[in-house]
């Protein structure tokens, strides 16, 4: 299992399951754990996402061959194609009104972060400081994209500022992945490898305070904030 996203109302996850022998995307109740399988598509069917309004799931398939992002209902069907390029475009997150979609695209050359309206169109441009920049998440309030962006061999969690555009590094570790906001907009929730081990981490969203949150031993990853205040 993996990629756990939190529905906007806290109530169910959308997940990733290779129990069918290949990558679908499942939703669970959390009160019950009742659950309903949403795509089990050929390829690829990979980081889901749910919109603001918890009625549609974004999510990565493969159904034209390469890498897509797909609109799809919360029980799954009909999957509507959003992005049409002939690169890689993964990771889409939507922002916070729900009418723009944030995602991870090389088809610059290099991996960076576009943003396009939610129900399809003409993609922009986002992150252009540093050559490779993936997994962006926005804050509750709309005002902050967290992002991993390499800087020179080490890969760490940064900040833009979607009206300025002044981004800032937030961390001094070097495999950091999966950044996630509090829905205060205030911490970020990440994975990444410390002394020699997986942890998880917190920061602040002015890079100020940094906490290691303890945690079992083995492979810790891809964490998600849940939606509460």
């Amino acid at each position: 299992l993996m990629s756990p996203g939190w529905s906007p109302d806290g109530k169910e996850l959308v997940y990733v399951s290779f129990e069918t022998g290949r990558p679908a995307i499942f939703r669970q109740k959390l009160a019950d754990a009742s659950r309903k399988q949403i795509t089990n598509f050929k390829g690829l069917n990979g980081a889901p996402a749910w919109s603001p309004d918890g009625e549609k799931v974004v999510a990565t398939l493969t159904l034209s061959g390469s890498s897509q992002i797909y609109l799809l209902s919360k029980d799954g069907t009909p999957p509507k194609r959003i992005t049409g390029s002939r690169s890689i475009d993964t990771e889409p997150c939507f922002s916070p009104d729900g009418q723009q979609l944030y995602f991870s695209s090389n088809r610059g050359g290099t991996p960076q972060i576009y943003k396009m309206p939610a129900n399809g169109g003409s993609a922009t441009r986002v992150t252009f400081q540093g050559s490779y920049n993936t997994s962006p998440a926005l804050s509750a309030d709309g005002r902050l994209m967290a992002y991993i962006g390499r800087v020179e061999s080490a890969f760490r969690v940064h900040v833009m500022d979607l009206v300025s555009g002044e981004v800032r590094v937030l961390t001094d570790t070097e495999a950091d992945e999966s950044p996630s906001f509090a829905a205060n907009s205030q911490m970020l929730i990440y994975a990444t490898r410390l002394n020699g081990r997986d942890a998880l981490m917190t920061v602040s969203a002015d890079g100020n305070i940094r906490t290691r949150l303890a945690g079992a031993v083995g492979d810790i990853r891809e964490p998600d904030w849940g939606p509460f205040r």
